[in-house]
């Protein structure tokens, strides 16, 4: 089976700028950064999508929000603030099967969702329905 581009940084087969590595986790600049730090950290086990984990792999996800701080610190966005986010399945913005946290700072975030006028009200509907 071919590795996707995730699986190919974490091994050592495609170039990136990796910013840390244990054996938990990888963590290394976005290609498209979205804002002037733009981390992605993955687990160094391929989980597909955030549905995919198990109690076995919490040691995963600590080791990924213990290296977000410490990074985060690295970078000296630790007391300005940043973000650390994942998206699940295709709906959610996920694009690349395997589980990964954008850690992103280093200037004044916006709201988390900024969605259109005619969206909004879709959602007031929808959530009033589901209640």
């Amino acid at each position: 089976m071919e590795k996707n581009i995730f699986e190919q940084i974490r091994d050592g087969d495609a170039k990136s700028d990796i910013v840390y590595k244990d054996e938990y986790v990888t963590a290394f600049h976005d290609i498209d950064p979205s804002a002037p730090i733009h981390i992605l950290i993955i687990p160094n086990k391929k989980i597909d999508t955030l549905n995919d984990i198990t109690e076995e792999d919490s040691i995963y996800l600590s080791k990924i929000l213990i290296s977000a701080k410490n990074i985060a610190k690295q970078f000296k966005i630790d007391d300005t603030g940043y973000r650390l986010i994942t998206n699940c399945n295709k709906d959610g913005g996920q694009e690349i099967e395997y589980l990964h946290f954008h850690l992103v700072g280093g200037v004044r975030l916006g709201k988390m969702i900024s969605l259109p006028k005619d969206s909004k009200k879709i959602f007031k509907k929808f959530t009033e329905s589901n209640n």
